[in-house]
């Protein structure tokens, strides 16, 4: 694939392939640069099944980059809740200040530009700059260098990452740079997958040295926790719902500030099977978490540990506007205690 007909060939296969099975997705559908920046942050490590469910909320909230940045960091929050990572969100929300401070709200045109940005790095630059802007820039994610290493027959040893990259940045269509792009990720993500790659449908085929034959790394060992919560409920004196929630400190690692239930232990004497509402288990990063969620009374509250978090009781009409982990979440939409899921 070194002649300039074969280039073009290949370009052609995938691009005609692209065109006719490109999955229809609502940040497809704009060409706004912000609406891109939005949704390729939030694919970073999450699942187009799970963007999808968030996407179209978050960006009827905040439809431009100056709402985004107007808004406070605990709606932000609010909004970006049970996608995770969320340093993204708060890392989304300093750069739309800074463009709207710095930039009078108007994003670089530029890859190298765009760089410059709080949470923005080499792929997401070279995303929005591609397909917001048409600048011929090639993207390398996961799905891209899988793709390739196939393609050409690359092992981790054999295929540096500078070595994708250039090949990339060969390859690329300058005339259709975004189109291109989204292709070589459409076709890593839903037919040359990790694993089970469906070559036969692949545009690629002919041309491709493994066919989907080659050494895959081992997926990394997920780290296993058990945890428990506590879940208390009433009926304020204006006869709504209400649920008591604890916010994690500012100080912690890992979701500083957000709100979950109460995290209690073994060691109380209201942790019984029969007090037992909820067993469920949730993923954060390299570590699944076991966890059980016990319905506790009122009177309980007093009990639960002492901790330095404040603890507050919401009507379920307030949670959708609280910065809520991913878990409690999780958790409240199955206890029926989250909006829209009381009566079910």
């Amino acid at each position: 694939m070194n002649s300039g007909l074969e280039l073009q060939a290949f370009r052609r296969k995938l691009l005609d392939w692209f065109d006719e099975n490109a999955r229809d997705l609502p940040w497809r559908r704009s060409r706004d640069p912000y609406a891109i920046w939005v949704s390729e942050i939030m694919l970073q490590q999450t699942r187009v099944a799970a963007v999808l469910e968030h996407y179209a909320r978050f960006m009827e909230r905040f439809p431009q980059l100056n709402d985004l940045a107007a808004a406070s960091e605990e709606e932000v929050l609010a909004y970006w809740s049970g996608l995770g990572y969320y340093r993204r969100a708060r890392l989304l929300h300093k750069a739309a200040q800074f463009v709207a401070r710095e930039m009078g709200g108007m994003l670089p045109q530029s890859a190298a530009e765009l760089r410059t940005l709080p949470g923005v790095g080499d792929y997401t630059s070279a995303a929005i700059a591609s397909i917001g802007f048409g600048e011929p820039v090639a993207c390398v994610d996961g799905n891209v260098e899988r793709v390739l290493r196939r393609v050409k027959g690359w092992d981790e040893a054999t295929g540096t990452q500078a070595k994708i990259r250039a090949e990339a940045a060969r390859l690329l269509d300058e005339k259709r740079a975004g189109d291109f792009n989204q292709a070589m990720m459409e076709l890593g993500a839903t037919v040359c997958a990790p694993r089970s790659p469906q070559c036969a449908s692949c545009p690629l085929r002919e041309i491709c040295v493994t066919r989907g034959e080659h050494a895959v790394a081992a997926r990394k060992k997920m780290r296993s926790k058990e945890t428990m919560y506590a879940f208390l409920r009433r009926t304020s004196k204006a006869r709504a719902t209400e649920v008591l929630l604890e916010q994690r400190p500012a100080g912690a690692s890992l979701m500083p500030g957000m709100w979950e239930l109460p995290m209690i232990d073994a060691a109380h004497a209201y942790v019984t099977e029969e007090n037992k509402a909820l067993t469920l288990r949730h993923s954060i990063t390299d570590t699944n978490y076991y966890v059980t969620i016990y319905k506790l009374d009122t009177k309980h509250q007093k009990n639960l540990p002492k901790r330095r978090a404040a603890r507050e009781w919401f009507t379920t009409r307030e949670l959708h506007s609280l910065p809520v982990t991913g878990l409690a979440r999780k958790a409240l939409k199955r206890l029926r205690a989250w909006p829209g899921f009381e009566s079910r």
